[in-house]
């Protein structure tokens, strides 16, 4: 008997091996499947998808006998993968030097061997695809070709699994970051706003104490502070609750009416019937309320904080199609133009540079809301018209 040698680029090699994480897993049907299949075609009782591990043949697939590994020592596998030839034939292994007085062959009476090496898009040999008889015997050209496709098809299975643990690596890995960068935010986004409050405080105190000794003190570079500091904190609020509106997305579906998120958003932003209406009422089965009111509150919000109109009205109104709820928030300020409307709902975009109150905006409320609407598997267009107002349609299926 003579062992086999080992490939030039053993431990690349092994490397290779080793990435796929097949190594004593249990056994699985697609590959099952192959061996089964090329045992059928090559009319042969024994049929392996191996991988060449660093002492040990580990038989992924395995027809025609009980054992999932054997020592690589006496592997006839480990003279495969040393072929340069597509496929490696021992048509009588009772007669060749190489494996007459193998354990292997004689333990379990084999007469004959074929295996064509498993080579990866890196070009390593893995492992074979092979097929025993207990007669010494030939392959048809058809069953060389077929054994040579198959073992294509074991490979693009192998590679599908590489993917795939890459795949959610990659998902872990971002998953990971995004608690971090979401602890991160709410950390610093909590510690900002204390000093920021004492800086706006701090301004007013001192604003009030040069107006106390002269009341023509010009307090434009304070006012410059507190604008920015204001500013500031509209970004900070904003990460925030971009960052918890994530959370809704995990409330359960329920029964509500759009009556009681039309009361809620109406109490939380302290507005009065006559200027923020319900047109219709609606009754809203199996839907995540928690998530519809913060989009909704957003659009509200916003239809009235750049509103500079004397009489500001925002209303909501509801139809409703076989599969979705539509709900439609319009207010009657001043428009929003064309050119701005497409990039919207990007980060940090705004339609106007200030609120009526004279806040700069952030451009996180609809970058929020279009995140929400998307992980509910919804939709919102915008219609708008300069100085008529503008309509933001939301879609939601049902």
């Amino acid at each position: 008997m003579i062992k086999p040698q080992l490939p030039e680029n053993e431990s690349e090699r092994l490397e290779e091996v080793k990435k796929y994480n097949l190594l004593d897993t249990l056994p699985e049907s697609d590959f099952d499947d192959i061996a089964n299949l090329i045992a059928k075609v090559c009319n042969v009782p024994i049929s392996l998808i191996t991988l060449l591990d660093k002492d040990r043949n580990f038989l992924k697939a395995h027809i025609g006998i009980t054992e999932n590994e054997s020592p690589r020592a006496l592997s006839l596998c480990g003279h495969a993968i040393l072929t340069d030839e597509p496929i490696f034939i021992v048509e009588n292994t009772r007669e060749d030097i190489r494996f007459h007085d193998n354990p292997i062959i004689t333990g379990n009476n084999i007469g004959f061997y074929a295996g064509v090496p498993l080579i990866n898009p890196e070009g390593y040999a893995l492992g074979t695809l092979c097929v025993y008889d207990h007669v010494p015997r030939t392959l048809t050209a058809e069953q060389k070709e077929t054994l040579i496709i198959l073992s294509k098809q074991v490979i693009n299975l192998f590679e599908l699994r590489y993917k795939n643990i890459v795949l959610n690596k990659t998902l872990s890995d971002l998953e990971e970051r995004h608690q971090t960068l979401k602890t991160f935010a709410n950390k610093i986004s909590h510690d900002l706003k204390s000093p920021l409050a004492n800086i706006t405080s701090l301004s007013q105190l001192f604003k009030e104490e040069l107006l106390q000794e002269n009341a023509k003190t010009n307090l434009e570079y304070l006012n410059y502070i507190e604008e920015s500091a204001d500013t500031l904190r509209a970004y900070i609020d904003g990460i925030l609750k971009h960052y918890k509106s994530e959370a809704l997305l995990e409330k359960d579906k329920k029964q509500t009416t759009l009556q009681d998120i039309y009361n809620s958003i109406k109490n939380i932003l302290g507005l009065k019937s006559s200027q923020f209406k319900l047109v219709k009422e609606a009754y809203l089965k199996d839907i995540n309320s928690a998530a519809l009111t913060q989009i909704l509150l957003n659009l509200v919000d916003n239809g009235f904080k750049y509103n500079f109109k004397e009489n500001p009205v925002v209303s909501i109104d509801y139809s409703e199609t076989e599969t979705h709820h539509v709900f439609i928030v319009e207010d009657n300020g001043k428009g929003i133009e064309q050119e701005k409307q497409d990039d919207l709902f990007e980060l940090f975009n705004t339609a106007h540079d200030k609120d009526k109150h004279g806040n700069v905006g952030t451009g996180i409320g609809l970058f929020t809301v279009k995140t929400l609407v998307n992980k509910l598997n919804g939709a919102i267009d915008i219609h708008s018209e300069i100085e008529k107002g503008t309509q933001f349609i939301l879609s939601l299926p049902k």
